[in-house]
C-alpha cells in the first residue's frame, strides 16, 4: 500500500508541477466540492479531498499527457494507487482508458467538468460569485452549448448517469458544494 499523503503533503506536492493561479483555484474548488459529496455519502472526506486537490497534477506541465503523466509523477512520490486510479480515472474516454469505478471517481469524473461550467456561469453574473446563483441559471448555461464551450456537457451527463442522479440534482448539489468553497485558497 502506498502513501495516503495529508492535504498539506498533497498541497506541496500540487504546487511542485503546478504555479498558474487559475489552474490552482479550479483544483480548490474540485478538492472542496468533493469533499462536500464525501460528507453528503459517509465517506473519507480526506482521502476524497486529496484526490480533487490533485487531480489535475500533470495539466500545467504534461497537457499533452494529462491524467496519464499523473500516474506517473504521483508513483514517483509514492502515492496509494487508490488516488492514483481515481486521479486517472477522471479523464476517462478523453484522454485514458481508465474507468471510474468507485463513487469517489464517479463523482471526480462528473464534478471536475461541472465545477468549470459553474465558475464561468459565476463570472457572467454581476455579482461574480455563485451566491446568489440559480438552478435555473446554472441549467440555461448548461443548454447553451456555446457557453464555456471547453466544458463538455455530456462528461457531466454520462457522470449524472454513472452515479444514478438525476442531472437537476447533480447540478443543484454541485453548485451547494461551490459555495461553500467559492474563496477557497491553501
Amino acid at each position: 500500500m502506498g502513501k495516503i499523503p495529508t492535504r498539506d503533503e498533497a498541497y506541496t506536492l500540487l504546487r511542485t508541477y503546478m504555479n498558474d493561479e487559475a489552474l490552482l483555484r479550479h483544483a480548490y474548488a474540485v478538492e472542496g466540492v468533493m469533499r462536500h459529496f464525501a460528507r453528503l455519502h459517509n465517506e473519507d472526506e480526506e482521502i476524497w479531498g486529496v484526490v480533487g486537490l490533485l487531480h489535475d497534477i500533470d495539466y500545467e506541465m504534461y497537457p499533452n499527457e494529462h491524467c496519464t503523466k499523473a500516474g506517473e509523477l504521483l508513483r514517483k512520490h509514492g502515492i496509494d494507487e487508490t488516488i492514483i486510479h481515481a486521479i486517472m480515472s477522471h479523464g476517462w474516454g478523453i484522454c485514458t482508458d481508465v474507468e471510474p469505478i468507485s463513487l469517489m471517481e464517479k463523482v471526480l469524473f462528473t464534478i471536475d467538468e461541472l465545477t468549470g461550467l459553474i465558475w464561468a456561469a459565476a463570472l457572467m453574473r454581476p455579482s461574480k460569485s455563485t451566491m446568489d446563483m440559480e438552478l435555473s441559471s446554472l441549467k440555461k448555461k448548461f443548454k447553451d452549448k456555446r457557453f464555456a464551450a471547453g466544458c463538455s456537457r455530456d462528461t457531466i451527463a454520462k457522470g449524472a448517469e454513472m452515479l444514478g442522479w438525476s442531472l437537476d440534482e447533480l447540478l443543484q448539489e454541485t453548485l451547494y458544494a461551490m459555495r461553500e468553497v467559492e474563496n477557497a485558497e491553501k
